[in-house]
């Protein structure tokens, strides 16, 4: 089969104008990917469907795709990179088909950090803020968020408290960017469903928790917040919208100006469809927001977006010098550079 083209865009910026062109390059897989982990402009990874994990040290210019052993039916939603040979990927799915694995040695290598304890449970997401501390969140089991923590870099989870689902409310394992860990201790994710569209809140890495609602859409099982990104630790942007209706952007974003204690809708624009990912450049100047329908840029805040691409996009990651990663269906990835 040859390979699949890979797409990496460079975004120039002249005040708030821009230009983009893209660079082909080989990812060699056509899985549908969800997860990526954005070390730097050089170092990358990316996972998804069918036990699928990838990895570039060189900007793109080659990716190297491979299956976990003993894992090939399963579906790498979330992956974490701490370097360029330490990572962990985290699957969803029914059961004990949510599973944790890390490499220490750029994937030569992987051990099981964990298989889902609950047989009724699906895991959704994975953050983790060092390489030590970590967080997981899972749909609601007995009536509760399901939330493990590690401060041993997955060697062990502990079972915390998050506070009670509603009816028919869960978490969505779209970009693995509905739960989001800062650099300190404080830990946010957002929920769907018929009575979702919630946002829950922790101060100390996951013990304690506060929730409360948004005015973003949550009038499906396919409705609500999708994804969550902070500039500060008091100003955020969450997105989402409904999956199933992919250019309609009805309630599909939220500002916080107070750490997510209170959230509104902005008077003016939004992203131009569902968006399953946001992310905020270290400038806290420029936010990216992706879906499946196109990628949208604003430079203020969130009270404006200016869409740059129709392209099908997943799940977005930025890189402590600012690069910004994507991927997406049938093993699409991009690399959005030189915004500031």
């Amino acid at each position: 089969m040859a390979p699949f083209r890979v797409l990496a865009v460079w975004l120039a910026t002249a005040g708030t104008a821009c230009t983009q062109s893209w660079v082909a390059q080989a990812s060699g897989t056509r899985s549908s990917l969800r997860g990526i982990g954005a070390v730097s402009g050089k170092v990358a990874w990316a996972s998804g469907t069918g036990g699928t994990c990838l990895r570039t040290t060189d900007g793109g210019a080659t990716w190297r795709a491979a299956t976990v052993p003993g894992a090939s039916d399963l579906d790498f939603r979330g992956v974490q990179a701490l370097d360029s040979r330490t990572a962990w990927l985290l699957s969803s799915g029914p059961g004990g088909k949510s599973r944790v694995y890390k490499t220490m040695d750029g994937g030569a290598h992987w051990s099981l950090r964990l298989t889902n304890p609950d047989a009724e449970g699906f895991l959704d997401a994975m953050a983790f803020r060092d390489a030590r501390h970590g967080i997981i969140l899972g749909d609601p089991v007995g009536g509760q968020f399901v939330v493990l923590t590690t401060s041993d870099g997955g060697r062990t989870w502990q079972r915390q408290k998050a506070g009670p689902a509603l009816k028919d409310e869960g978490a969505f394992a779209a970009s693995n960017s509905c739960l989001i860990i800062d650099g300190s201790h404080e830990v946010w994710f957002g929920t769907g469903g018929p009575s979702g569209a919630r946002v829950f809140h922790s101060h100390d890495d996951g013990v304690h928790w506060t929730v409360t609602g948004t005015p973003m859409r949550h009038d499906s099982a396919g409705a609500g917040i999708f994804s969550l990104a902070f500039s500060s630790p008091t100003f955020g942007i969450a997105v989402g919208g409904d999956y199933r209706k992919p250019e309609d952007f009805a309630g599909n974003m939220a500002v916080t100006v107070d750490g997510g204690v209170t959230w509104k809708t902005p008077a003016g624009g939004h992203p131009t469809g569902y968006r399953s990912a946001v992310v905020c450049l270290a400038s806290g100047k420029v936010w990216i927001a992706t879906g499946t329908s196109g990628s949208d840029v604003s430079r203020d805040g969130g009270r404006s977006w200016k869409s740059f691409d129709s392209q099908p996009y997943n799940a977005l990651g930025v890189a402590r010098d600012g690069t910004v990663w994507a991927v997406g269906p049938a093993g699409r990835i991009g690399r959005l550079k030189g915004v500031r």
